[in-house]
């Protein structure tokens, strides 16, 4: 049987998973019997912890309050918590890095040796990439992940790709991270559409507009996607690639372009740019045997390239 003060942190860490624990379920896992439960139950509400208990099943439940309870983590989850930390020390998201650091330094100083060694082993074999994406502002995310939360409208001023400003109403829906951008998919209430913005280019208003009842919604990486590799763009591209879906996802990332199977050796990528030629670059990248679908100006300029470079080896 565990020493009392063992016995409160194995519970509290029972109780942090998303369930709801019967007084027996309690017992067995801690190996004591009902009435001792109920009594380690009532030390941690006179510690502070609001233990709740659920209404019908005789049970309990950890709900928020006033402090926060000791984290018992166990070895994958510490080392992913660790991980975590250190990206977004040097992420997208503005204003966190010297928190995330400061909450790094805690976990590390009381990481056993073994987790330390292994987190510094995967340190030392990753590199990452910065990602060069515009900083978001952490309570502009919060702000917009509790309205989607609670089904309030968000009022915000946007700054379109032209520079000018408007207001939008938006149902919110879901927030969107590509790894370089923060994109918030929602029902703009004027237009009366499914809209994807930018969110290092809207500043919510406060407070929030009123309770809506949520929609049917497309989905949200499909919106985005579609929304960032070719809706913006002066040409719209369809390209079959002789290639399936999953091969094609390999060397073509979300943001470049949509890919849509056909068959189990064929795909449609949609894609687009302002300049044929970006087009006809990442086509060459890609390394894909493919045939123009649309539009007829990219054909025309693949002819031209490939007289040019026919010229240049011949």
């Amino acid at each position: 049987m565990l020493e009392t003060s063992a016995r409160l942190l194995r519970l509290l860490s029972l109780l942090q998973t998303p369930r709801d624990w019967t007084g027996a379920d309690l017992a067995a896992e801690l190996q004591v019997d009902v009435r001792t439960v109920r009594r380690d139950i009532d030390k941690l509400r006179t510690l502070g912890y609001p233990v709740h208990a659920v209404a019908g099943a005789a049970g309990y439940r950890l709900g928020a309050g006033a402090k926060l309870p000791p984290l018992l983590l166990d070895d994958d989850e510490a080392i992913a918590v660790a991980m975590g930390l250190r990206t977004a020390a040097g992420g997208t998201i503005s204003g966190i890095e010297e928190s995330s650091l400061r909450a790094l330094a805690k976990l590390e100083q009381v990481l056993p040796s073994r987790l330390r060694h292994r987190m510094s082993a995967l340190q030392e074999a990753t590199v990452a990439v910065p990602a060069g994406g515009p900083r978001v502002d952490p309570e502009t995310l919060t702000a917009i992940a509790a309205a989607i939360r609670d089904h309030e409208c968000l009022r915000f001023d946007y700054e379109t790709h032209a520079g000018e400003t408007s207001r939008r109403t938006t149902e919110p829906h879901r927030l969107v991270h590509t790894g370089r951008r923060w994109y918030l998919t929602g029902w703009d209430v004027d237009r009366g559409d499914w809209r994807t913005y930018r969110v290092d280019r809207l500043t919510p208003r406060i407070p929030t507009g009123p309770r809506f009842t949520p929609r049917e919604a497309p989905d949200a990486i499909d919106q985005v996607s579609h929304g960032v590799t070719s809706a913006p763009y002066t040409y719209r591209a369809r390209i079959t690639l002789r290639a399936s879906a999953e091969q094609a996802a390999e060397r073509i990332a979300p943001t470049v372009g949509v890919l849509e199977a056909v068959d189990s050796k064929t795909c449609v990528l949609h894609t687009g740019a302002h300049d044929l030629d970006a087009i006809a670059f990442y086509l060459a990248r890609f390394g894909f045997e493919c045939s123009v679908i649309e539009p007829p100006e990219l054909t025309a300029r693949l002819r031209e390239l490939s007289a040019i470079f026919g010229r240049a080896v011949s």
